[in-house]
């Protein structure tokens, strides 16, 4: 009788515990894709599982408590997690960070087709969201100065338009890339890139250094690959709002859906607003332009029978901003009652990739742009459309990787300014041509050793034949070591005003000296990838040494008339030469460093008539520049902290005869701090400050209390000549002396919620 007692509470209790276990599962992502056959490990329980084909995993019977959790995968870091386990089931969404990531990522932009980074020839620098969210940005544009030698640059303190600087160069000679496909046109460098959801990058990829050769017109200086996602690979639904202290919102919203087996489609909206006006140096000027923004983000991919994949894209962008004087509003555009510079941006793209058989791709892009702008009294109308398409054939024959290409490229731009306008001032819309043939060999001799050699012709409708070679060579004595020597030609078709806002602005008349020839340039590069490999963690060095010479080089000439911009080519050369490097250092116990300083010599060697030269610096092109990104991981408490930084020393500004500004900025540095915590069920809350220091630039603009240059005013007499007494000089307004975001430290705080 007593044995049956003991085995009937033993049931009853055994039951109640078995009632009370719980169970812990959820899905386990890398790179923005799910990872499969990664091994989860319980250690005091010594259980084991293996995520399945869609990332899932789940272990159950698992005893209330408290358990770390141990995630590997290989070519990702080990990832560990505490969590308590209640009688119910514990959601864990992972993702896993790739290990040693400047050595296996992959990357398309040195060769048009997916290679390890390792393995390719052309050195190419890569950046995954991970690295952007360390200093959240609300566009790619502000998020690029976290990038060592790239300079989001601001042209003007007043509408905060800008573009791309690589090595000192200025945006022009920077193509933009949205897969591949040169969708961002130069009218809408900063527009393009302000409006593409952050939540929608897979990865950027950044090459310093001509790429005509494959990319055609415009690739001078270097270009900026912006990778979307698949929607095969992304999360079912992303959610990223953040607010500042001043006033800006932002808001990022991804989502996936599956049509069929074949065909799924990820949709991305983009929101940002700002508006509240601010004047912290009380000049009577917004500091920031006044910004509502929306975009409108869609992707389809198709994957065909044959496991051929191909994929379309659709982008629509809507900005309206503004800035100027505090007082200014809708009613005074194009007056010169209140000063104030508003531009209206609408914006169109295509973008597709279609495979035609294993060996044939086409692309096509299209993008249309319209933009309405007044700079004080003066209207700016500006239309573009761009159409481009490729024929793709890759082939291999032994050890020659050969790709071969069929481009055209055909751009039409209409505006109401001097540069579509005929010699008696009829309209003449600009219709540009640019087909070519590409031909690139990627020669592997040994496995130490590669070679890569491509020739292109392009023929423009109104400067005829253009050839543009390039020549590398890479050597790797062994899996841990890589050494790139490159070299090769780049050229940019004439298309001025679509990318000088200093043109636009109405502060100065635009004089064209000359007939514009196309610029060329050629460039070489040495760079050395390697990697150390030690108990603690790992270091990865990425060193580059360039050259590059232009000639036919635009110059703006902002001196010799302060009422003028004086447009020719160069009579001499131009140079950006300097050393590069990158250091990406990781520990275990969760502290990482990731740092890069760039130090060059940008200038130019004019020539003048009797054949003299003078060497004149390069605007904006600081000699030393550097960014760190520091973090460090408290695992336990799933808390991560991160300070990032950009520090650039003294760069040459655009003062104007007799100016009390100095004509070198100061050494300066940017530091921002943020503290992210993640809690169960894919929520993390974000926030910080950002310009610590509360660095502001001195004096951005020039006569701001007479932005219009008013005769019989303050500094103007009833002629319009200087008066003496209040101007001895002769100045008049201009905001193109910047060097820095005229906005103080601000706080930022945000959320963001993923369900994969």
């Amino acid at each position: 009788m007593k044995f049956f007692v003991i085995l009937l509470l033993s049931l009853f209790t055994t039951n109640d515990i078995y009632a009370q276990q719980g169970t812990i599962s959820g899905i386990i992502s890398g790179r923005g894709a799910i990872v499969v056959s990664a091994t989860v490990f319980v250690k005091s329980l010594k259980k084991t599982v293996i995520s399945d084909s869609t990332g899932h995993f789940q272990i159950s019977d698992v005893p209330p408590g408290k358990y770390n959790i141990s995630v590997s995968a290989i070519n990702f870091n080990t990832y560990t997690i505490t969590t308590a386990v209640a009688n119910d089931i514990v959601k864990l969404d992972i993702e896993l960070e790739e290990k040693n990531s400047m050595m296996n990522e992959v990357v398309v932009s040195g060769t048009l087709k997916p290679i390890s980074k390792m393995d390719s020839p052309i050195p190419v620098e890569v950046y995954s969201p991970t690295y952007f969210k360390k200093n959240p940005s609300p566009n790619i544009f502000e998020s690029l100065q976290m990038v060592n030698g790239i300079q989001p640059q601001l042209n003007c303190n007043v509408c905060n338009t800008g573009d791309i600087h690589i090595n000192g160069m200025e945006g022009p000679y920077t193509m933009i890339l949205i897969d591949g496909m040169p969708i961002v046109s130069s009218l809408s460098t900063v527009y393009g890139l302000a409006g593409i959801p952050n939540s929608m990058v897979k990865r950027i990829e950044i090459v310093k250094g001509p790429a005509s050769t494959l990319y055609g017109s415009e690739a001078v200086g270097g270009l900026v690959n912006i990778i979307t996602k698949d929607a095969a690979g992304a999360e079912k639904l992303k959610i990223d709002i953040s607010a500042t202290s001043v006033g800006e919102i932002n808001t990022d919203v991804t989502a996936k859906f599956k049509v069929n087996n074949r065909l799924s489609s990820l949709l991305g909206v983009n929101y940002f607003n700002y508006r509240q006006p601010r004047d912290i140096n009380n000049d009577n000027f917004t500091d920031v332009t006044l910004q509502n923004r929306v975009s409108v983000f869609n992707k389809w991919n198709f994957r065909h029978k044959n496991e051929l994949s191909s994929s379309l894209a659709f982008r629509y962008v809507n900005e309206n901003r503004w800035g100027g004087e505090l007082q200014w509003r809708p009613m005074y555009k194009g007056t010169n009652i209140v000063y104030g510079e508003s531009i209206n941006t609408n914006r169109a793209e295509m973008i597709g990739t279609f495979s035609l058989s294993k060996n044939l791709t086409t692309d096509v892009s299209y993008n249309y742009h319209l933009q309405d702008s007044y700079y004080g009294e003066i209207k700016y109308y500006a239309s573009q459309q761009v159409a481009f398409t490729q024929l793709r054939l890759n082939k291999v024959w032994g050890k020659h990787d050969v790709l071969m290409g069929l481009p055209f490229r055909y751009t039409f731009y209409d505006d109401n300014s001097p540069a579509t306008a005929r010699i008696n001032g009829d309209n003449k819309p600009a219709h540009s041509f640019l087909p070519g043939i590409f031909v690139q060999d990627q020669f592997t001799l040994s496995n130490k050793l590669t070679t890569l050699a491509g020739l292109r012709y392009d023929y423009n409708n109104e400067h005829g034949s253009i050839i543009t070679p390039r020549l590398s060579f890479k050597f790797s004595p062994d899996k841990n070591n890589t050494f790139r020597l490159s070299g090769g030609n780049g050229f940019r078709v004439v298309n001025l005003f679509t990318e000088d806002h200093a043109a636009l602005t109405g502060a100065r008349e635009v004089v064209i000296a000359s007939a514009l020839r196309p610029e060329k340039s050629w460039n070489g590069n040495l760079n050395y990838t390697g990697f150390i490999s030690h108990r603690k963690g790992y270091i990865g060095i990425d060193a580059s040494a360039f050259y590059t010479r232009f000639t036919n080089k635009i110059v703006g000439d902002f001196k010799t008339d302060p009422a003028k911009i004086i447009y020719d080519n160069l009579r001499g050369y131009a140079v950006s030469k300097g050393l590069t490097l990158n250091t990406d250092i990781s520990f275990v116990n969760g502290l990482k460093f990731i740092l890069g300083a760039t130090y060059m010599d940008v200038y130019q060697m004019n020539k003048d008539k009797n054949g003299v030269e003078t060497k004149v610096p390069q605007l904006f092109a600081p000699k030393f520049s550097a960014n760190f990104a520091v973090s460090y991981t408290v695992t336990k408490y799933d808390l991560a902290f991160d300070l990032t930084g950009k520090i650039n020393g003294p760069m040459q500004l655009p003062v104007v005869p007799n100016d009390f500004r100095p004509e070198k900025s100061p050494l300066y540095s940017i530091i921002n701090l943020q503290l992210t915590k993640t809690f169960n069920g894919g929520i993390e809350v974000y926030g910080g400050v950002k310009n610590m220091l509360n660095f502001l630039p001195e004096n951005p603009l020039l006569h701001p209390d007479d932005p219009f240059d008013k005769a019989g005013g303050k500094y103007f007499d009833s002629n319009g000549n200087p008066r003496p007494d209040t101007n001895p000089y002769g100045y008049t307004f201009d905001p193109s002396y910047n060097y820095a975001p005229v906005q103080g430290a601000k706080a930022f705080l945000g959320v963001r919620w993923v369900l994969r």
